[in-house]
């Protein structure tokens, strides 16, 4: 049985508009809370992004070991190493696809957009059945902005596609172990890891920030596995990340 008791009431205590979805991977049981509705992305708009470089590479529309040289002008502020890298430091399409996630690199995100192509992206989320979830821009388009476009996820969305890599659907079995393996790999564990890392309960999970909203989205590997997803925009982030912290511990510890 999920242990969910008293999220509800937390949840309306916080305000903000939130979305969060929570499966016991093990019985099928399902607590969610404005699961289907759209919300900004930030850096968790990269999980689907790393699902259509894996499709791509699947269909022989690129190679995961095609190298790319970094420009100055794709360096961007924030998250990530690539800032700090020299012009012209070569990766491959698979080391911009760890940076994008493990420690949500900005412009290697970019790269890949760019790279796959906005509209490639879309069209496989809507293959898998995503409502909530669309790119629409790159990252820090302050023009795109400034006119209102921004990137969004669900909270259901985000458990599909976790559920589908547990289950190895999602491009192929080999390519969803290496997705979760990545996402196990993830060094941003402040928010859902919190208090399970001591526990040495393991967490595949995408995270995702800006102002006033904070994401966590992942499986914690307990006994039985557990899909927590959790957005939240328009709210005080670390009241909502305390509440992320204490959630994934009441389900699993």
């Amino acid at each position: 049985m999920l242990r969910t008791e008293g999220l509800a009431a937390a949840l309306e205590a916080i305000g903000g508009h939130t979305g969060v979805y929570i499966k016991n991977l093990a019985t099928g049981e399902v607590w969610a809370r404005g699961e289907a509705e759209p919300i900004e992305a930030a850096s968790v708009i990269k999980l689907p992004v790393m699902v259509e470089a894996f499709r791509a590479a699947r269909d022989g529309e690129l190679s995961l070991e095609e190298r790319h040289a970094l420009r100055d002008e794709e360096r961007l502020p924030s998250c990530g190493t690539l800032k700090a890298m020299h012009e012209g430091i070569e990766m491959t399409l698979r080391d911009l696809v760890h940076l994008m996630i493990i420690v949500s690199d900005n412009a290697a995100t970019n790269i890949l957009i760019r790279r796959l192509g906005m509209e490639k992206i879309n069209r496989t989320i809507e293959a898998l059945g995503l409502t909530a979830t669309r790119v629409n821009r790159v990252l820090f388009d302050s023009e795109a902005s400034a006119r209102g476009v921004i990137n969004t996820v669900g909270a259901q969305d985000m458990g599909r596609i976790l559920e589908g890599l547990w289950r190895g659907e999602i491009v192929s079995k080999e390519a969803s172990r290496e997705m979760l393996d990545i996402l196990l790999d993830q060094q941003l564990n402040g928010k859902l890891p919190f208090f399970l890392e001591d526990e040495g309960i393991d967490v595949a999970h995408k995270t995702g920030e800006d102002e006033d909203l904070t994401h966590d989205v992942g499986i914690l590997f307990a006994e039985e596995p557990i899909i927590c997803c959790m957005l939240g925009e328009h709210l005080d982030p670390p009241r909502y990340i305390r509440l992320m912290q204490d959630t994934a511990k009441q389900l699993c510890l």
